[in-house]
């Protein structure tokens, strides 16, 4: 007998699927080696960690991820960090690749076709529900409670949707709702998106997260891959035709937003932009952050490097340790330099008299001797050279490095060899 008061969670008959697929195109540089759900984030994680916990603590014992691009990075990152999950309790986490499994020139042609050629594999686990999530936004979120909506509202599909001002909202999937959220109309990065009845100059904006029957997806995806000109998509296919032939509801995002007693918004990022990913890096060193990433009731579970602790070295004036308003990974020396508003990814090393302000840099990068670097990202595993000033000179910084409209300028060895080449 069910207890209607307290009914069995909906997240131990769900799947989450991942798609991880994407190259991420404006971090430019920073996703030449790896896709963009496996690019670094906040010191130790990955973007992808944040949807791959969510799920974990939703409740959600059984995993996808799709991938494409680039996938040898992110593909180490999951078989390291998420090889937790067991088989005899009832459990799983399935890395799927894009392996023209259909036909022998064809990989995944869309978000939706990335679910579609993998139905045998979906449907041997034989659950209800199936969350299809984005691997490249960060937000926390209990996908439980998405799914409680979805089954109470008798939905075909329930949308993740978050307020967005519409001047900005092209570059989404827009929905028009009716008082009841129920959507009426969904479009895919429409130049005139509509606003929400009650908010003129707010639209709502799909998050890339749908919720399904399993079985109501199968149906929809085979009956999509018989159709001819599909683009075999989520957002231009699949959830127009249930909109316009089914029921579609949209799902507000601060309702199932999981905050801390120290996060006053309902945080969502797509740092899908150098300067996005920079301001999100940086951000965390707030004193008080917008994302709180010490709420341990809703941990980031990624992989966890074995590595010592971090150290800060010589106290003499001009050539001091320190760190102010920074965060700094395990295995970093900070051997006389100063930091300010900076984030040090795991096994960096910055060396004497030099500064960073506003910097995020990423694992096993060296900073040499009297370098003075701001508002910058370094990629990883660079090497800083001696005496290398950015951030101050706006025209060296677009010369020889990428640097955006704001003055954010981002640094990868390549870059560096060709400066180096020139001197």
């Amino acid at each position: 007998m069910v207890d209607k008061k307290n009914p069995a969670p909906l997240a131990r008959d769900a799947m989450a699927y991942v798609l991880a697929g994407g190259r991420g195109t404006r971090l430019m540089e920073l996703t030449d080696r790896r896709a963009k759900p496996a690019v670094y984030f906040g010191g130790k994680s990955r973007i992808i960690d944040f949807a791959l916990s969510n799920a974990i603590n939703s409740g959600i014992r059984r995993i996808s991820v799709a991938t494409q691009y680039q996938a040898h990075s992110l593909i180490r990152h999951l078989q390291r960090g998420w090889n937790f999950l067991r088989t005899e309790r009832n459990e799983s986490f399935d890395i799927l690749p894009a392996s023209q499994r259909v036909a022998e020139d064809m990989w995944y042609a869309g978000t939706a076709d990335a679910v579609y050629q993998n139905i045998d594999i979906i449907d041997d686990y034989n659950t209800k529900y199936i969350v299809i999530l984005a691997g490249d936004h960060v937000y926390k979120m209990d996908y439980e409670i998405m799914l409680r909506q979805h089954v109470d509202t008798g939905a075909d599909v329930t949308v993740g949707c978050l307020e967005v001002p519409s001047s900005e909202a092209s570059a989404f999937g827009v929905m028009h709702v009716d008082g009841r959220d129920r959507i009426v109309e969904f479009m895919e990065k429409p130049k005139d998106p509509p606003s929400i009845p009650d908010k003129p100059g707010i639209s709502l904006a799909s998050m890339g997260i749908y919720v399904f029957e399993t079985k109501f997806l199968m149906d929809q995806l085979r009956r999509d891959a018989a159709a001819e000109g599909s683009s075999r998509d989520f957002g231009k296919d699949i959830i127009p035709h249930i909109v316009a032939k089914g029921t579609a509801w949209a799902h507000r995002f601060p309702r199932s937003c999981v905050r801390s007693e120290h996060e006053q918004v309902s945080y969502w990022k797509d740092v899908g932009t150098i300067d996005a990913y920079w301001e999100a890096n940086t951000d965390l060193t707030d004193i008080t952050p917008q994302l709180d990433l010490y709420d341990r009731e809703w941990p980031i579970w990624t992989h966890a490097e074995i590595t010592p602790p971090a150290k800060f070295v010589h106290d003499i004036d001009g050539r001091r340790g320190q760190a102010i308003s920074s965060l700094v990974s395990g295995d970093c020396i900070v051997s006389g330099a100063q930091l300010r508003r900076t984030l040090l990814a795991t096994g960096a090393r910055v060396n004497s008299y030099s500064e960073l302000n506003e910097a995020v840099v990423l694992p096993q990068c060296t900073i040499g001797r009297g370098v003075r670097l701001s508002k910058v990202v370094v990629d990883a595993r660079v090497e800083i050279p001696e005496g290398l000033v950015v951030g101050e000179d706006p025209e060296f910084d677009a010369k020889w490095f990428r640097r955006t409209e704001s003055g954010v300028t981002l640094i990868t060895q390549p870059m560096i060899n060709r400066y180096l080449a020139s001197k």
